[in-house]
């Protein structure tokens, strides 16, 4: 009697043979040892794939329909109120998209919605990264990455919000036009090149299509697989508890268990997004009717996201000067300066604090924001800055809901936005270094339990509550890193540079606390047993 040997199925024979030719296997097995650790801030990560994954599903609907076209028509579609109006095909269609095709509305405001998210989720996770120390080596790229990532996120807003060719983009890009045509001898020429001739032009909405749904979205696609791909090689970081080292990452693999959660909150995003669409509405662009340069509607803002931009506009005063026989717009040409200013700095600031400390070490354990105040001030003073400048974009509003003198809400603003940016980062610097002295005392002699006790010799003594262990391991994984010294280079001189640099570690690392050492643990627990 002979022995069958079982033939392989199809399914394995097509497995067999891609694997040969692509190695799939062992990618497979690499990313399914893949782990990620379990606390709730790196979900700010999966919420920003599967809004874009909202984004490019919803955009997708909406491309069949959309007319990227500024040909003057005249409207017949359901909506009554416009109907015979002249207006753009851009508008015409994106009309016929909410009233007319079955879904369109539903699909536009997702659309919408998903873009919101999908750069608040992108803002959110920056700053847990920065606030946590996360940048640090090997991580320097993979910020600048994502930094890149969230800009091109805001070109993509803001090029799907001037599509529909409504008075609320038409006005977005006619302040984008006064500031180009701002820069001193080639901003009318950009300005040109830009529209296709004299503002509005008849080509700014095809070509802010093009750039909508081939350029950007292909950049941000290749972004996300530049920041993916570094993640896995330099892992992900991880906040400090028991067995979680540098060397160990602590946490759910992604086969089997990471994969089935990732899955559900896919879906829970997803939801969540279909839901608010449904519910909320979101620019009813039927309401301000096309473009039309000639009215000036009050009380109409930008998408939240490049409200700073405007707000840097409002605050600066009309200052112009003539040079030469021409016109310098300084009221134009400082916003773009400071503006362009914050963003480089913010995207190289892993580079400036690594030359500040003269820290080389890589570093996978996540760092507690009041563990290191100087970096934590000016991560708050940046976001004052950013916020106050979000708000001027509404000084309007602000005066008229309020019954205020808007000339007086843009001086307080003003004010605000100077002094108030060093008020909060002196402010965070104390209460980080305060947090900081806090936890040394509750490391070394626990929490006060309330209970009181007397010693023998008459003594009256609070007992204090040790800690367990992960409370213990979160304040005792904390390192200070010495400031740098000067030192004479190799021709035996201390050059400006050092000197800098010197002054600046110095400034960094002023009125820290040091980490509790051993030696003193150690003290302090005979002392308690005493």
């Amino acid at each position: 009697m002979t022995a069958t040997t079982a033939r392989p199925s199809l399914t394995a024979k097509a497995s067999n043979y891609l694997d040969e030719r692509t190695s799939m296997s062992t990618l497979v097995a690499t990313l399914g040892r893949k782990v990620f650790p379990d606390h709730w801030s790196f979900m700010l990560g999966e919420i920003i794939l599967y809004s874009f994954v909202a984004i490019l599903l919803s955009g997708t609907f909406l491309t069949f329909f959309f007319e990227p076209s500024m040909t003057e028509v005249f409207y017949d579609g359901s909506y009554a109120p416009l109907k015979g109006l002249a207006m753009s095909a851009a508008y015409a269609s994106a009309l016929d998209i909410s009233f007319d095709i079955r879904g369109g509305l539903l699909m536009r405001q997702l659309h919408h919605w998903s873009a919101l998210l999908f750069i608040a989720a992108i803002g959110l996770h920056m700053l847990r990264v920065f606030f946590t120390g996360a940048f640090r080596k090997p991580r320097e790229i993979n910020w600048v990455v994502g930094f890149i990532l969230f800009i091109l996120a805001l070109a993509e807003g803001f090029t799907g919000y001037s599509l529909p060719d409504d008075l609320l983009s038409g006005n977005g890009l006619a302040i984008i036009n006064g500031m180009v045509k701002g820069i001193p001898i080639v901003g009318t020429w950009i300005s040109y090149l830009l529209f296709g001739g004299v503002f509005p032009g008849d080509d700014i909405v095809p070509r802010l299509f093009v750039l909508h749904i081939m350029l950007l979205p292909a950049l941000v696609i290749a972004f996300i697989g530049i920041h993916l791909v570094l993640m896995v090689i330099n892992k992900h970081t991880q906040f400090a508890g028991p067995g979680k080292t540098n060397d160990n990452v602590v946490g759910a693999p992604i086969m089997p268990l990471f994969a089935a959660k990732a899955g559900s909150f896919f879906f829970i995003v997803f939801g969540a997004l279909v839901a608010i669409a449904s519910t909320f509405t979101i620019l009813p662009l039927w309401e301000y009717g096309p473009y039309d340069p000639s009215p000036v509607s009050a009380g109409t803002q930008p998408d939240w996201y490049i409200g700073f931009a405007d707000g840097a506009l409002r605050l600066m005063p009309g200052w112009e000067s003539e040079i030469l026989g021409w016109t310098v717009s300084w009221n134009i040409l400082i916003p773009i300066a400071v503006l362009g200013l914050f963003i480089v700095l913010a995207m190289v600031y892993p580079f400036i604090e690594q030359w500040i400390t003269g820290d080389k070490r890589e570093h996978h354990i996540a760092e507690r924001p009041r563990n290191n105040p100087t970096r934590t001030a000016i991560g708050a003073a940046g976001v004052w800055f950013y916020a106050i400048m979000w708000a001027a974009a509404s000084s309007d509003l602000i005066a008229t809901h309020f019954r205020l003198n808007v000339f007086h809400v843009t001086y307080a603003l003003q004010a605000m936005l100077i002094v108030g940016t060093v008020i909060v980062y002196w402010l965070t610097k104390r209460i980080a270094i305060g947090l900081q002295k806090k936890d040394r005392e509750i490391l070394l002699h626990g929490y006060e339990s309330g209970r009181i006790v007397r010693r023998p010799g008459g003594e009256f003594v609070e007992v204090h509550q040790p800690l367990d262990e992960y409370e213990a391991w979160k304040l005792k994984a904390y390192e200070s890193y010495a400031p740098v010294m000067v030192r004479p280079n190799a021709k035996g001189k201390i050059t400006p540079a050092t000197h800098l640099r010197a002054a600046l570690t110095r400034w960094f690392f002023e009125d820290r606390v040091s980490p509790v050492t051993p030696r003193e643990l150690e003290v302090a627990k005979q002392h308690d047993d005493h």
